[in-house]
């Protein structure tokens, strides 16, 4: 069992150092993510405590045979800052233009060097994707888009969109499973 499975256990048992634990070994890369999809330093540092509470609520439903920890947790942001972002185009819709200031938007920041690997293996395997896997991959999960709004964007059928996200998960889930790497990628 690797660290990480360890302190999601103490973590349903309600070990606040054990989560102090996994914040350490984790924030960075998750603020990554939220940053990216947010644009937004302050929204996805808001976030990121929204899904820590959520990570202590909810450490009892996670199943190892399923993903990884570290996967776990990135999906829980990837959802709960797409959620965001709808939220805050629908509120933006009530106010002023000038209301949200995407001057606080940040740079993605690079992963920890312990998680250095695991990234640089799935960025490899990203960019191996053909084109137009690639697009869309990149659309709806580093973009938050849904399938309608991808096949909008690239002009698409629905059907093609999700055949290709199909074909680009099964081709990512089999290379990074070959390097080693257990990546549980769910389809929207």
């Amino acid at each position: 069992m690797n660290i990480d499975t360890q302190l999601i256990r103490q973590i349903a048992k309600h070990d606040h150092h054990a989560l102090s634990q996994l914040y350490e070994r984790h924030v960075t890369q998750m603020l990554a993510v939220a940053v990216r999809i947010l644009k937004s330093h302050k929204d996805a540092e808001d976030l990121i405590h929204d899904v820590f509470l959520e990570i202590w609520n909810k450490a009892s439903d996670f199943d190892e045979t399923r993903s990884s920890v570290r996967t776990w947790i990135l999906m829980r942001v990837r959802s709960r800052a797409i959620d965001r972002l709808r939220q805050l185009a629908r509120a933006q819709k009530f106010v002023s233009p000038d209301a949200y200031d995407e001057s606080e938007a940040v740079q993605t920041t690079e992963p920890a060097p312990d998680q250095y690997a695991e990234s640089h293996d799935a960025r490899a395997a990203v960019e191996q994707l053909p084109e137009s896997q690639y697009s869309v991959i990149v659309l709806s999960y580093y973009e938050g888009l849904t399938c309608s709004e991808i096949a909008e964007r690239c002009q698409i059928p629905v059907g093609t969109v999700k055949s290709r996200l199909s074909a680009a998960i099964r081709y990512l889930r089999n290379a990074l499973e070959s390097s080693g790497e257990k990546a549980h990628v769910r389809s929207k």
